[in-house]
């Protein structure tokens, strides 16, 4: 509405509409329709031309600048209106009173409060561009204003600065006086860091979109591309930012404008020098800028890709760097732009990038070839340096480059004049700086050798080196530090001389000059004594210089030729290095870089001693292989190192093999690496493994056999490696497969065949690598299996026993599954190739016993036997007699080997057989005098049937070897019965006693060594196995076999055995007696007695009537009636009157056979106690009731006379035997007695009759019954009666009365037989027993008082009374008694 009101009556309104305008912006949060009014209202105003508008300008002003410095919310589109029709206000206001504005706005930009000078900068920015006409006049105020703006760190301040200038750009204000700091402030906001936009004080808001660099950087470039007036300002004068180093965030914006503003003088002047100093002395030189564009270009991806910018500015000043470089830049640089787009910071090799850059700084010195501008050029290097201190980097190339110019350069003073300002401006303690120095002398000395020595030479010789090294100098620390530092930049200064120089150059200087001033500044000498250095600094400088000279040295043409005479003291100071580190953590690369220095080392004349290169692997793999591995996830730099370190060390390793490709050099270097192939940490596993695959590759990739030559270590290397395929650890497994694989291809090398070859059985190990991830034990075992066929068909024969040596050491291995991998490999290969080793069977089972003793591992046993098993199954005599040679007593190990034998029923028969032979074709025993005047000689048993014996009793103690000692039961049977018999009471050698004797104290033992208890079990192990438990349950019931271990029990024991055979395993005997016919012509004795006693016992079963082995049975006991040993034909003689008790059916028909038997032994050896007589009368007893009485009549009187004499024999079993057969032999004559008999019937009467009180009832019972058989044949019925009913079986005796009666029938009825009674009954009046003494007078008394006194003639009287009166003296009171008793009988003749 005010346009529409005319102008008076707006005139008289404005008063009033003025103030009630700005009063609405105290009531109303929405104030932009309030500032829409109030400037439509003052555009009418000043179209009327109103004078009322500035008696209100003030309050206007005031409340205007109120809103403007509101903080405008983005979101709100209301504010943001607002802001523009407040912004419309003051363009109206700033045309009609511009004085009045900036009087007012100006004074507000040196206020500290940061919305006020915000807002200020925007009204200020918006009227410079929308009353510029106005602003004309008033520019140089406005830039004075300025000055606290631009020193504002507040960023929103710094924008609106930047957008202040940016619209001054385009009105011209920066051509004016002052222009010049709006321009600096922009590069400033430029060069500030990117991060810093993230930067803000707590609690302040959030800062806008676009950061002040980006928006500094976007008013740069527009102003330099946009505004055509600005192009004069800009140029030159953004050059000067270009050096300054605070401005080097700046650099890629300012090149990038630079370029810009170039190429347009270049359109508009082509020829004409871009850069006109005209006395202009703020301008950077050419040099400078080429050595600042050159060196920020090393960092190309920084500032936002400043590399690219800063080479293209470079290109596009070629005429003002140097007329000549144009056409040779436009392609260089334009190459090392393409190799910039081609790569990110992630993927450039900075050190190639830097080699590319010194290429090309090298080229283009080629190209200027002005020794002068070179000069130049170095010089303006040089005095760049110190600018790079805070840029290690940049610094470290800018060294690079200086010594690239230098090499250029033709002037030798100069060159020697900047080196040793180098030297002794050069900040020592930055490694980088120190690093980027030695590099520069190194690069130099390419063209200037003798110059670059000499100058390095001067410096140590120089006021400037020693000052700081005096011996007080020494003992404090921070000089110690500097000094140090110092020594090592010239050790690395020498070094990199000696790997930059000419090769054939260096050869000549190398120990002379380089060598011999590193190693004296790297010891000191205090008091003439030769101090070395203990900073790690300095010898990391040492070793990494060293390792350079000797790759130099080795890189020479010449090098062959060239006579290295301190090499064995530079290896010496290496090894002293490494040595010198902490085994156990990586920090440094001093141990990489001096393995390096000995591989070159290694490879130069003279060659190392075996010793020292042995010193030299143990020591490096010692330094690095204990090295824990860093934690999951953490690799870093740490992890680089490690990866650095391990290819040093296989390049040392490679090296040293190089030097002796032959199966020895590769055995050393696998001896070395042994023990941390069998670590127990994997991760030592692992890098060895590694490592012997990288050395395995690298010997296979330069084997050249020239004659076909044997490959002697194979079965070892493969061994070792092999039954690690199982390891833990997946990549252990998988080189482990390598290795294997690489020694297969070795051994098909030393056969001829050519390095290309592939051989289909060695190529299934390449599928079985990938399978070996698995973690599955039964796929890995399966895998090994697999492995081991395959070695099994390449493997030469003479190699597969030094592999299963080698294997059976891994049954230890604390890996489990590497041990149980071997197993399955041994097993494998003795399957598969085990019967070539007949020869080397007793090393192989010594080998697996000693590594049984060493582990407890069941797997392991279980291994070893199956083993054995697969062995014996080829070599079954060889591993028998092997095992047989193992010490007794057995071990538990060795035990379970021989019960492995008995697993597969042919070779358990093969095994028991060839044991059984053992033991029985050697002698069981050997004779010796335990002391020289001992009766009877001692029997020692030896030692092979001994351990036969044992093993036989290991092999049957084996459930599987049921069926086989089934099949040889007969012979078991028989040859352990047999060995039973010639081990009774036969000792163990001393030796073996003291071993039993220990075991037995220690409760050790779990079985007993003594040879028959071994013997005994072994034959019960037969029955039981055998399927005869019941056999064994009755001996033990009887207690034979306690009985069959002594000597004076052992026929009842092998009776006893025979019983219970006959009772329980009858079907069994005919081959067992079979088996025992054989020994009765054995050369021992006991043998045959042992046999005899058992086939004696067999008699007395009618089993072997059953069995139709009676008849041979008697032959073969029969024929040996002429045994020479009595107690072979005493048994004999019991085995034939055994027949009475067990087929007495039988007897008859062999009655004439078995009588004369019996009467033979009767009449057997001179002995008055033979024991065949004996065992001959107690047959006769058995046999007399079933012969034929015809046969019983021929030997009748022989037999009574024969045994009359043992009626009163010393021995009651004689005794009482002959006595008993006596009465037998009556028995037998009842009703038939001939006179002849009838006479040795009637001379037996007064034995019989006395003995009836033998002090042994045995005697007596017999003479009971011998007397009971006499009666009938007397033919006297009152005697008979009498004997009947006295002598009873077990009806008490009372002698006198008997004896009473007896005598008188035998008066009565034989009257003429006092006389011979009488004499008789004198023999016994001497006798050695007491009753029978008693008994003898007592007979005589009785027979005179029932005798007829016209008898008396046939007593001899007086001899009567004498023997009697004897008797009268003798000791004993009853036969005094009996004596006296006698004598008064004798009156009845007086």
């Amino acid at each position: 509405m005010s346009h529409l009101l005319p102008s008076e009556k707006l005139e008289e309104q404005l008063p009033k509409l003025l103030p009630g305008v700005l009063a609405l912006y105290k009531k109303h949060a929405e104030t932009s329709h309030v500032s829409k009014s109030l400037g439509q209202i003052l555009e009418a105003a000043v179209s009327v031309g109103s004078r009322t508008l500035e008696v209100q300008l003030d309050s206007l002003l005031a409340a205007l600048h109120a809103q403007i410095c509101v903080p405008v919310e983005t979101s709100s589109p209301l504010v943001t209106s607002n802001q523009k029709e407040v912004l419309r206000c003051f363009t109206v206001l700033a045309c009609c009173s511009p004085e009045r504005l900036l009087a007012f706005l100006l004074p507000k930009l040196d206020t500290s409060n940061e919305r006020t000078r915000v807002g200020t900068l925007q009204v200020l920015r918006h009227i410079i561009n929308s009353a510029a006409a106005q602003m004309e006049a008033k520019k140089p105020f406005i830039l004075s204003s300025m000055r606290l703006p631009l020193l504002d760190p507040n960023s929103k301040v710094k924008r609106a600065v930047v957008q202040v200038i940016s619209a001054m750009a385009h009105h011209g204000y920066l051509e004016q006086p002052g222009g010049e700091a709006m321009l600096e402030y922009i590069v400033q906001q430029c060069a500030l860091p990117p991060e810093a936009q993230h930067q803000k004080p707590s609690g302040e808001e959030e800062p806008p979109a676009d950061s002040v660099r980006d928006i500094s950087v976007s008013t740069l470039y527009l102003v330099s591309t946009t505004v055509d007036r600005m192009s004069d300002v800009l140029w030159p004068h953004l050059l000067q930012f270009l050096t300054p180093v605070r401005f080097t965030g700046a650099l890629t914006p300012l090149c990038r404008s630079l370029v810009h503003l170039a190429q347009k003088r270049q359109e508009a002047a082509a020829e004409a020098p871009l850069i006109q100093y005209d006395g202009n002395v703020t301008l950077p030189s050419p040099y400078a800028i080429a050595t600042r564009l050159l060196t920020v270009s090393s960092s190309p991806y920084l500032g936002g890709g400043r590399g690219a910018a800063s080479l293209c500015l470079l290109n596009v000043l070629h005429r003002d760097i140097h007329p000549s470089l144009g056409q040779r830049w436009a392609t260089t640089i334009a190459l090392l732009l393409e190799h910039l787009e081609e790569h990110t910071a992630k993927t450039l090799s900075q050190k190639e990038w830097e080699e590319k850059l010194l290429v090309f700084l090298r080229d283009s010195l080629a190209v200027v070839s002005d020794n002068t501008w070179i000069c130049q050029l170095s010089l303006e290097m040089c005095k760049q340096l110190p600018c790079y201190n805070g840029t290690p980097q940049e610094k470290n190339f800018l060294y690079k480059c200086v010594g690239t110019t230098l090499g250029a350069a033709s002037s030798k003073d100069v060159v020697r004049k900047l080196l040793q300002e180098l030297l002794e401006t050069a900040r020592y303690q930055e490694e980088a700086e120190r690093e980027g120095l030695a590099c520069c002398f190194g690069i130099c000395a390419i063209s200037h050798l003798d110059d670059t020595l000499a100058q390095l030479e001067d410096f140590v010789r120089s006021d400037v080196f020693r000052k700081s090294i005096g011996i007080f100098n020494l003992f404090k620390d921070r000089s110690d530090n500097d000094v140090d530092r110092v020594k090592g930049t010239l050790i690395l200064c020498y070094g990199h001389v000696a790997a930059q120089a000419p090769r054939e150059l260096v050869l000549a200087r190398a120990e002379s000059d380089i060598l011999r001033n590193m190693f004296q500044c790297f010891s000191t000498k205090v008091l003439g004594i030769k101090v070395e250095t203990k900073d790690p600094g300095l010898q990391l400088c040492l070793v990494q210089s060293v390792c350079m000279v000797c790759q130099a040295i080795c890189s020479s043409a010449q090098a062959g030729s060239f006579h290295f005479t301190r090499k064995a003291e530079l290896v010496a100071q290496m090894m002293d290095f490494i040595k010198a580190e902490p085994p156990d953590s990586l920090r440094t690369p001093i141990r990489k870089k001096a393995m390096l220095a000995c591989t070159h080392l290694v490879s130069l004349e003279p060659e190392l001693e075996e010793q020292v290169q042995s010193d030299i692997i143990h020591s490096c793999l010692h330094s690095i292989m204990a090295v824990p591995p860093e934690p999951e996830g953490e690799g870093g730099p740490q992890e680089f190192l490690y990866l650095d370190t391990m290819h040093a060390l296989e390049d040392l390793l490679r090296s040293i093999l190089r030097r002796n490709m032959t199966p020895q050099g590769l055995q050393l270097m696998v001896e070395h690496l042994s023990p941390w192939i069998k670590s127990p940490r994997g991760y030592e596993r692992v890098r060895a493994l590694g490592l012997s695959a990288c050395l395995l590759q690298f010997f296979l990739e330069h084997l050249h056999v020239s004659a076909l030559v044997p490959f002697h270590n194979l079965g070892l290397l493969v061994g070792l490696f092999s039954p690690r395929c199982a390891d833990l650890w997946p990549a252990t497994r998988q080189e482990a497969v390598s290795c294997v694989y690489s020694l297969l291809y070795l051994q098909l090398g030393y056969e001829g065949f050519s390095r290309d070859y592939r051989d289909d059985v060695a190529e299934r190990l390449l599928p079985l690598k990938d399978g070996l991830v698995h973690p599955d034990p039964a796929i890995l075992f399966h895998a090994c299996h697999s492995i081991a066929q395959i070695i099994a068909k390449r493997l030469p024969p003479d190699q597969l026993i030094n592999l299963l040596l080698t294997l059976f050491e891994s049954l230890g291995d604390p890996d489990k599954n590497c041990s149980r991998a071997a197993t399955v490999m041994i097993n494998c290969l003795l399957k598969e190739r085990g019967s070539m080793l007949l020869e080397k069977v007793p090393e192989i089972m010594s080998v697996l016993r000693s590594r049984l003793q060493e582990t407890r591992e069941e797997h392991v046993l279980q291994s070893a036997q199956h083993s054995v098993y697969v062995l014996a199954s080829q070599h079954c005599v060889a591993v028998v007699t092997s095992l047989l040679g193992s010490p007794l007593p057995f071990d538990s190990h060795t035990c379970s080997l021989w019960r492995a034998l008995a697993v597969e029923p042919g070779l358990s028969a093969q095994v028991l057989g060839l044991l059984l032979e053992k033991m029985s074709r050697d002698v069981p025993f050997k004779e010796s005098r335990a002391f020289l005047l001992s009766s009877a000689p001692d029997r020692v048993a030896t030692l092979l049937p001994l351990a036969a014996t044992c093993a036989l009793h290991e092999v049957m103690s084996a459930p599987a070897s049921g069926p086989a000692v089934t099949e040889l039961y007969p012979q078991l049977f028989a040859g352990l019965l047999l060995r039973v018999s010639c081990t009774v009471g036969v000792q163990l050698p001393r030796n073996l006693q003291a071993k039993e004797r220990r075991a037995s104290s220690s409760a050790l033992a779990s079985r007993t060594l003594d040879p028959c208890s071994t013997a005994v079990d072994a034959l019960r192990a037969v029955l039981l196995r055998g399927g005869s438990e019941d056999v064994v349950q009755r001996v033990e019931l009887e207690g034979g076999w306690e009985l069959l271990s002594t000597s004076a029990g052992h026929e009842d024991g092998v009776a006893r055995l025979a019983s219970a055979m006959a009772k329980f395993a009858g079907p069994r005997l005919p081959l067992v007696m079979k088996a025992l016919l054989g020994a009765q012509s054995s050369v021992y004795e006991a043998q045959r007695v042992t046999s005899t006693a058992f086939l004696a016992e067999l008699l007395t079963s009618n089993v072997v009537n059953d069995l139709m082995l009676l008849e041979s049975l008697l032959d073969n006991l029969a024929a040996r009636q002429k045994d020479p040993c009595a107690s072979v034909r005493r048994l004999v003689l019991r085995g034939l009157a055994n027949l009475a008790s067990g087929s007495p059916d039988k007897v008859r028909a062999h009655g004439p056979q078995l009588l004369t038997a019996m009467i033979s032994g009767l009449d057997d050896g001179d002995g008055p106690h033979s024991l065949v007589a004996l065992e001959a009368m107690a047959g006769l007893a058995k046999l007399l009731g079933l012969v034929e009485p015809e046969d019983l009549r021929a030997v009748l009187l022989h037999t009574a006379i024969r045994i009359r004499p043992f009626f009163d024999s010393e021995k009651m079993e004689f005794r009482s035997v002959s006595i008993r057969l006596f009465g037998h032999l009556n028995k037998a004559c009842h009703g038939a007695c001939e006179d002849v008999f009838l006479e040795q019937v009637v001379g037996g009467l007064v034995p019989l009759l006395l003995h009836l009180r033998d002090p042994q009832a045995s005697v007596a019972a017999a003479c009971r019954f011998a007397l009971r058989m006499c009666g009938p044949n007397l033919e006297c019925e009152e005697l008979a009666d009498v004997f009947q009913k006295h002598l009873q079986d077990g009806r008490g005796l009372h002698f006198g009365e008997f004896l009473n009666a007896a005598c008188k029938h035998l008066m009565c009825y034989f009257p003429d037989l006092l006389g011979r009674l009488v004499s008789t009954s004198l023999f016994y009046f001497k006798s050695s027993w007491e009753d029978v003494r008693a008994a003898a007078p007592m007979l005589t008394g009785f027979l005179v008082l029932h005798v007829e006194p016209q008898q008396q003639s046939q007593v001899d009287l007086e001899q009567l009374t004498a023997a009697l009166q004897l008797l009268l003296k003798d000791p004993a009171p009853k036969v005094r008694v009996k004596a006296a008793e006698t004598l008064g009988r004798l009156v009845k003749f007086a």
